[in-house]
């Protein structure tokens, strides 16, 4: 039984609970509260009286609950880095972690990876095939490229998901990075330690490393993709000149309310540690936490609300414009990876081709259509897709879209239904040999520039 309460300001000024629903059953479409805002310190009991008062760990907590802290960084890091939660559950997570076994780890893969070479070149595909049997979300995640180095905690894995049966008694958790889970098609609930989230095309979730969930499906099958941070956590990025608001506004992102499953029935974790995956059977639910509180959290965005900052002069801004999280490097101004979006929007700049630019970029650029057109393809990239272009190898517009952007009447131009992705990266991508071998590979890709021909006319005489 997955039961469920909503948070609310008390009378005292401290956040109290006020029963709302209790889930039977995991396909339930009972509607969700959230609590907003990026990074908050939350609280948050699906029973009352559940969460402590005045202290992290008391002699006893409430309700015969233990306690427990679930950390996403180190204890000493800056305080606006910090991320921790404490949770009282019904047992403490040492009862699911013993007698692991090695996972079955299917195609997921981690950084390092050289199952093939490094790609000279651009790459493009179409999008993958379903699998012929069953699988979860879990299961049906494919690696398509790495880089970095999941143990020393630098860099990403860009993965596909493709599920057609939700997970249920299977539970998981990844040690080596925070996941960002982008739908192309298909709705899913995220049942967590924390409580529960829905997404559907056009959002996506954060799970934080190390937080335990379960994706269930709301419809027939579910496909989109998967950014595995290796690196910092994923964060807003600074708005600079831009001042204090726009982009992807705080109060937007949405962090579940507590719920927990109290149920003794057989199940399965699985782990991703160090790159590999591991299973252990349990004899209870995992996401037993009836009460928690802290900013370690799942979250959800709506990609739809992002305010879109643009040129309304000439030229065309540099596509960081763009971005919504950002996984900094020590580098200043150099990320890990951007989580860059291309979503509806007014192109009205004089004089300007208004289409990305070609060019050579020092980031690695791994991309996807949720839905709709790119304007800088006109054919051959659609939604379920993918492209990759890594460090320094020329790309942008095919020669249809820079024919028709180098004859537009240059009027206010609005960009409707449509939403594309980046996952940029400093590290160049390595695809995997499953990316490398299947059928949705384009072997043809480079040839939409082949059109673009000398148009130089020097004057004579």
């Amino acid at each position: 039984m997955l039961q469920f309460a909503a948070a609310r300001p008390g009378a005292d000024g401290t956040l109290g609970v006020t029963r709302q629903n209790v889930y039977t059953a995991p396909m339930s479409h009972d509607p969700l509260r959230y609590q907003s805002g990026f990074g908050n310190e939350f609280e948050s009991e699906a029973v009352p009286g559940a969460l402590p008062r005045g202290r992290n760990n008391p002699q006893t907590p409430p309700l015969g609950l233990y306690t427990e802290q679930l950390s996403g960084t180190a204890f000493t890091v800056p305080n606006d880095r910090n991320r921790r939660t404490w949770m009282y559950r019904i047992r403490p997570s040492v009862r699911h972690a013993w007698r692991f076994s090695p996972g079955p780890d299917h195609l997921i893969r981690s950084a390092p990876c050289r199952e093939q070479d490094p790609p000279i070149g651009q790459l493009r595909w179409n999008p993958p095939p379903w699998p012929d049997e069953p699988t979860t979300f879990l299961t049906g995640l494919r690696t398509v490229a790495t880089n970095g180095d999941a143990h020393l905690q630098t860099g990403m894995a860009a993965h596909v998901y493709m599920a057609t049966q939700s997970m249920e008694e299977q539970y998981f958790y990844c040690a080596d990075g925070e996941l960002l889970v982008v739908p192309q098609e298909g709705r899913l609930r995220f049942r967590t330690e924390c409580g529960v989230l829905e997404i559907g095309v056009g959002e996506i979730a954060v799970m934080p490393r190390g937080m335990v969930f379960a994706v269930d499906l709301l419809d027939e099958r579910a496909r989109g993709y998967v950014c595995e941070n290796y690196g910092t956590l994923l964060e807003l990025p600074e708005r600079g000149p831009i001042g204090a608001n726009g982009l992807a506004n705080p109060r937007d992102f949405l962090s579940p309310v507590a719920a927990y499953e109290d149920t003794d029935t057989q199940g399965e974790l699985y782990v991703k540690f160090d790159g590999k995956l591991f299973v252990v059977e349990t004899d209870h639910s995992p996401l037993d936490v009836v009460a928690w509180h802290g900013n370690h959290v799942p979250y959800s965005y709506d990609l739809r609300k992002f305010n879109t900052m643009g040129s309304i002069s000439y030229d065309h801004p540099d596509p960081s414009i763009f971005t919504v999280l950002t996984s900094p490097s020590p580098d200043a101004g150099v990320a890990n990876i951007d989580f860059v979006i291309f979503g509806d929007r007014w192109l009205v700049a004089d004089d300007t081709f208004r289409p990305p630019w070609y060019h050579k970029n020092i980031m690695s650029e791994f991309m996807g259509i949720l839905y709709g057109v790119y304007d800088a393809k006109e054919e051959g990239f659609s939604p379920g897709g993918m492209s990759l272009h890594n460090m320094y190898f020329p790309h942008g517009p095919d020669h249809d879209a820079w024919l028709k952007a180098t004859q537009h009447d240059l009027t206010p131009q609005k960009l409707t239904d449509t939403m594309s992705f980046m996952f940029e990266s400093r590290y160049p991508l390595v695809p995997t040999g499953w990316a490398g071998e299947i059928p949705a590979l384009q072997d043809d890709y480079p040839s939409v520039w082949h059109s673009l021909e000398r148009h130089f006319d020097p004057p004579t005489g």
